[in-house]
């Protein structure tokens, strides 16, 4: 069943990218939504979120949407769309192709369905648990799989800015990166998606919202990865990993900073 949502999710990445990558360098403007933090939204977030719900309620009136920009709309149906339209909008108004567009599909609650798409480089990872993740790129299409590595000492990692972190978290991240073969900061989604690719072996954020991870949650478990949420200080930290070894690894060293 959820198979056949594919061609529909492909669809809104092209949707979502036509509002997006005509905006990208060409000088758009930043608003801060509010709060201690510069936290910006541009145009090209909300005009591509709109045109998404656009097409999913007309496609799938029953389903819900629950989008970054615009909230919740039918959260509680049995089958619900999780948006981000512009994941990483600091990188994209420094002109930086790592933003992502992310789509999710939840039944009753559980990913199934995931797209992280950079329209930049014209890639597209897509899939879910149960039916594997595939890159879309150019036209070829290639099967993902996460890679093996059952020690920290030999993993790549990633946060996106340990300045976003609290005091015991950035310290559970530096344990982590201190341990481990390479740490690399500041691509958001675009390194979960390297997750699935086999590329980075560990993705250390804390504080996503259902919109941040969802969909990345979906194509990375599709490609043989492990996802853990609400560990560490406060419950904030998500951990999504190609080898599940790499999960109770890096735990270890989590709840010692905590502690």
């Amino acid at each position: 069943m959820i198979e056949s949502f594919i061609p529909f999710a492909r669809e809104l990445a092209a949707i979502a990218a036509a509002q997006t990558l005509p905006r990208f360098r060409a000088g758009v403007t930043a608003e801060h939504k509010g709060g201690e933090r510069f936290d910006p939204v541009t145009l090209a977030d909300r005009e591509a979120e709109a045109a998404l719900r656009r097409r999913i309620e007309a496609a799938y009136p029953d389903h819900g949407i629950v989008g970054e920009e615009y909230g919740d709309d039918r959260g509680d149906a049995d089958l619900v769309w999780v948006l981000d339209p512009v994941d990483g909008t600091r990188a994209f108004i420094a002109g930086l192709p790592v933003w992502t567009t992310l789509i999710g599909l939840c039944h009753q609650g559980r990913p199934v369905l995931g797209v992280i798409a950079q329209p930049c480089l014209g890639e597209v990872y897509i899939g879910g648990p149960g039916m594997g993740s595939c890159f879309h790129h150019l036209g070829d299409v290639t099967p993902l799989r996460t890679r093996p590595c059952p020690e920290l000492s030999a993993a790549i990692l990633h946060t996106t800015d340990p300045a976003l972190l609290s005091e015991a978290e950035r310290s559970a991240w530096q344990r982590l990166a201190a341990s481990a073969r390479l740490a690399r900061l500041g691509c958001d989604a675009y390194a979960m998606a390297m997750v699935a690719a086999g590329r980075i072996d560990l993705v250390v954020e804390c504080g996503l919202k259902r919109w941040d991870i969802d969909g990345p949650a979906a194509v990375i478990m599709g490609a043989g990865g492990t996802i853990r949420r609400g560990v560490g200080a406060g419950g904030r930290t998500d951990l999504l990993a190609g080898d599940a070894s790499m999960i109770e690894a890096a735990l270890g060293l989590i709840e010692g900073a905590a502690g």
